[in-house]
């Protein structure tokens, strides 16, 4: 089934649902989406695809293997949500997915810190909380939904270039600008969300853009992740902390 360009969405947001900064993005989208009435086709960007040629083992932190992994396979299962005609239904899914491991502190995930995340108990969980067919989590074991998911992460890469990560989004496709990010490690409230999307997207279409980053960046403001400083700064390079390999 082809997933090509669709001309009835304000935005098309790419995600990973292991990625924290595309979660945290994703929440401030949900605030400009409420308060702009715009309309988001949450559509997927594999972190394991983009690295399917990396020796995870040398270019990553141990557990990014697992992770990315864990992702794929939350993917396959919306991906056969998808296909089943609930388009609309993803990004509730994502919400429950992206809760179900980010807004759990560390002492109530009853073991290793995302340990669960992507298991079909999990899924499951997720799915039933939903008033979704729990069955959809079988899709997790059945790589044949992997096309659809790469289909899915090349259409963002044709739109920003291939030196990205997640989240990617578009914005008034086909002809609107794209990019990666913004990547914000905290999610802006009410009253701040507009004026920064407002301010991307002014940078996003000037013509001449291509790039505004910094290492430097605090760490995710997320429960998953325990009492952060939100003082502290962290140096990341190639989607980790530099220091962390």
């Amino acid at each position: 089934m082809s997933y090509g360009l669709q001309m009835d969405y304000d935005i098309e947001f790419h995600w990973d649902p292991v990625c924290p900064f595309a979660w945290i993005t994703s929440r401030w989208i949900n605030k400009v989406v409420a308060q702009k009435d715009y309309s988001v086709d949450w559509r997927f960007i594999s972190l394991r695809i983009l690295n399917k040629d990396k020796d995870y083992a040398k270019d990553f932190p141990e557990g990014y293997e697992y992770g990315h992994t864990a992702g794929l396979r939350m993917l396959r299962v919306a991906a056969a949500i998808r296909a089943d005609g609930g388009r609309d239904q993803l990004g509730a899914l994502y919400t429950g997915l992206g809760e179900s491991i980010f807004d759990v502190a560390p002492e109530e995930q009853g073991g290793p810190p995302r340990s669960r995340m992507g298991t079909d108990e999990q899924i499951e969980a997720v799915l039933t909380s939903l008033g979704m067919d729990g069955t959809y989590a079988d899709a997790a074991n059945d790589t044949s939904w992997d096309a659809d998911i790469e289909a899915d992460t090349e259409h963002a890469l044709s739109r920003t270039g291939r030196d990205v990560g997640t989240p990617i989004i578009s914005f008034n496709p086909p002809t609107g600008p794209s990019f990666f990010g913004p990547v914000i490690s905290r999610v802006p409230t009410d009253e701040e969300a507009v004026p920064l999307w407002d301010s991307v997207i002014t940078l996003a279409t000037f013509p001449g853009f291509a790039e505004l980053k910094r290492s430097l960046r605090e760490a995710p403001q997320l429960a998953a992740f325990g009492q952060v400083d939100p003082t502290h700064q962290e140096d990341w390079k190639g989607g980790h902390r530099a220091d962390a390999k």
